[in-house]
């Protein structure tokens, strides 16, 4: 029975460039995947395109694709990444640039579009999933995307159509494991149950080193060895829907039923119906069985039919975010940055600036747990104080003012013996969801060839 082999590159933006390396050198693969976007880097990704219509793709992408795309080419692994983010269509030229540069030749390149749907968001108008207002109320003028979640379909076209390399914008992040799978075994785009399967898969891995012992390990509760040497996971997946998850031999952390078990909750509110753009999955009745060491067979996830309807990403300009932080030491170290932060507000307020959220932290004392947690005689021995103010202006004299006023109270103008001061001050561009009507969104593939 046929086997594939797929794997994680990366789980998120920032992911280590190592990881790809590794994986397309020694991992024996047909797919390596890079899962590198995020409801804040699509953000990200969309304040850098405002600014320069050639860039909104992933600033990792030359460095991950770099090192990988020659060797990929000669053993015929095959690299889907959802790296484009808001501008898959240059992400795509980039990597020809790479491609060329290298000297590579028969190398094609898909580019999936689509999910953009920023023209008929305020036709259809729906729903935010968050307050139920309408997405009109956000205000024309103030949204700037909107990005509808594909599914694996216009992934499985671009390698029906010879893709060695497929980049893609905002695909939900199983999908893009799901894409290889359905595409290798023929799955029909109604075999709700094999769809499942591999959506199960695709769960499982697109947090990459999530599941080998990343943001698992907890010391004295849940310990991991290696974790200096993680491997994100590899995923060898039958015919049948059954697979294994495993990782490179000889590195550290672990493929467990404990890893395992807890990866599959992430981010599943109904583990009965996970919905996707491909199926609704079910992992109720999932089970893991560790067959050897860094070795778990993974049954039992079956799925139903999909919703007539995509999940939409609307960003939209939201309000200006200044934040000033400032260390203290020492003796008197709660005390000292108590009132400077106190006295930032004060002044502040004395001149009526157009603040709609305050939020001054104690890092150390009272960030998480408020002061009444702390036992009586535990006192820091340093903190920093975080002050993060929500303006609602554009106004660049009365940010600036604003600024400078943070800049002075966690200096000079503050409480004594300060150290290590910093300030930010950036446009916050946030996130509403809302389901449009599948049928609205239609994806295209652009190919090109080196």
């Amino acid at each position: 029975m046929k086997t594939l082999r797929i794997a994680a590159g990366a789980g998120f933006a920032d992911d280590r460039i190592q990881y790809g390396i590794d994986l397309v050198n020694y991992g024996e693969l047909d797919y390596i995947v890079f899962e590198c976007l995020a409801e804040r880097t699509i953000a990200e990704a969309l304040t850098a395109k405002l600014k320069n219509p050639m860039l909104g793709y992933n600033k990792w992408l030359e460095y991950r694709i770099e090192p990988i795309i020659k060797k990929a080419k000669e053993k015929n692994i095959k690299i889907i990444s959802n790296m484009g983010a808001a501008n898959p269509i240059e992400a795509a030229k980039k990597v020809k640039e790479i491609a060329e540069s290298q000297g590579i030749a028969n190398l094609k390149i898909a580019a999936v579009t689509g999910d953009d749907v920023i023209e008929k968001i305020l036709e259809i108008n729906p729903v935010m999933m968050e307050n139920g207002k309408r997405i009109s109320e956000l205000g024309k003028d103030n949204i700037v995307s909107a990005n509808a979640y594909l599914g694996a379909l216009p992934i499985i076209n671009a390698l029906a159509q010879n893709a060695d390399i497929v980049i893609t914008g905002r695909v939900a992040d199983p999908s893009l494991f799901v894409a290889p799978i359905a595409y290798e075994f023929g799955y029909k785009s109604d075999d709700w149950d094999k769809l499942g399967k591999a959506t199960c898969a695709g769960h499982l891995m697109e947090c990459a080193a999530y599941v080998t012992g990343a943001f698992f390990t907890d010391p004295g509760a849940k310990d991991i060895d290696g974790l200096d040497n993680l491997s994100p996971p590899i995923c060898e997946f039958s015919e049948n829907g059954d697979f294994i998850m495993t990782k490179l031999p000889g590195s550290g952390g672990e493929i467990s039923v404990r890893t395992c078990s807890e990866q599959i909750l992430y981010e599943v509110h109904d583990p009965s119906e996970y919905i996707t753009p491909d199926v609704v999955a079910d992992f109720s009745n999932v089970s893991f069985e560790q067959v050897d060491k860094d070795r778990v067979k993974v049954i039992g996830a079956t799925g139903k039919s999909k919703t007539d309807t995509l999940k939409t990403a609307v960003g939209y300009r939201d309000s200006t975010l200044i934040v000033a932080e400032v260390s203290y030491a020492g003796f008197g170290c709660v005390e000292r940055a108590k009132i400077t932060g106190e006295s930032a507000l004060k002044r502040l307020k004395r001149f009526n600036m157009p603040i709609t959220e305050e939020k001054v932290d104690i890092i150390g004392y009272n960030s998480i747990f408020s002061e009444e947690f702390y036992p009586e005689k535990v006192i820091p021995n340093e903190v920093r104080l975080r002050i993060a103010l929500r303006i609602e202006t554009k106004d660049e004299k009365i940010l600036y003012f604003i600024a400078n006023e943070l800049r002075a109270i966690t200096g000079h103008n503050g409480a004594a013996y300060y150290g290590g001061s910093d300030l930010n001050i950036k446009e916050i561009i946030a996130i509403k969801s809302a389901l449009i009507p599948r049928d609205v969104v239609i994806p295209k593939i652009q190919l090109t060839e080196v």
